[in-house]
């Protein structure tokens, strides 16, 4: 078992729990998460998620700026839901992302996965911006890519980093339920 891929597991529980409670201290945890994942999805030739997670960094320390300027040091911060244009707009974005990130890196890269990889990348992006927002949707997208993440790690060997997703995938069940009920009632509860 890869020591980093387990210390990066332990992280990702850490931040996607804290996300889950709508905590603004998920960010620590989730920018030290990504910054090992970079090196262990480059070493198994997953270019397109290991690239994904030079940009969750700094997402995620946009997304900790955005949280903070919201309230979210002194309470939980409030969460609402997308327009029908602003979803069709997100999963064309996915699409698109998906397509053209995979067929480049089917022709220029040696990627294990090419078109998966470049679907989890893809609406990753979107779902990281989404989280970053505040948008309850941004849980939907986490359980797409979960679903998926999984089963291309399980065929990478990456086993830590596929139970991780499991856990991931119940978690994010647990955000949109639980973001869904808070935006339906406006809630915002001091931490």
């Amino acid at each position: 078992m890869n020591p980093l891929e387990m210390i990066a597991v332990a992280l990702g529980l850490a931040n996607v729990g804290l996300l889950v409670r709508r905590s603004i201290w998920n960010y620590p945890f989730g920018m030290a998460m990504v910054a090992l994942y970079f090196v262990i999805f480059r070493d198994a030739r997953l270019y397109g998620e290991a690239a994904l997670q030079v940009f969750f960094f700094v997402v995620q320390g946009w997304g900790w700026w955005l949280w903070a300027r919201a309230g979210g040091m002194a309470q939980l911060v409030e969460v609402r839901w997308m327009d029908g244009r602003a979803r069709a707009a997100a999963l064309v974005l996915v699409a698109g992302s998906s397509v053209g990130i995979g067929w480049a890196m089917a022709r220029f890269t040696d990627a294990a996965l090419p078109y998966a990889d470049a679907t989890i990348a893809g609406a990753s992006v979107v779902a990281q911006v989404l989280l970053a927002m505040r948008q309850v949707e941004n849980w939907a997208l986490w359980i797409a890519i979960n679903v998926l993440s999984i089963g291309v790690y399980l065929n990478r060997e990456l086993y830590l980093t596929a139970g991780l997703y499991v856990a991931f995938l119940v978690l994010a069940t647990a955000g949109l339920i639980a973001w869904a009920k808070a935006a339906r009632s406006g809630e915002a509860i001091a931490a």
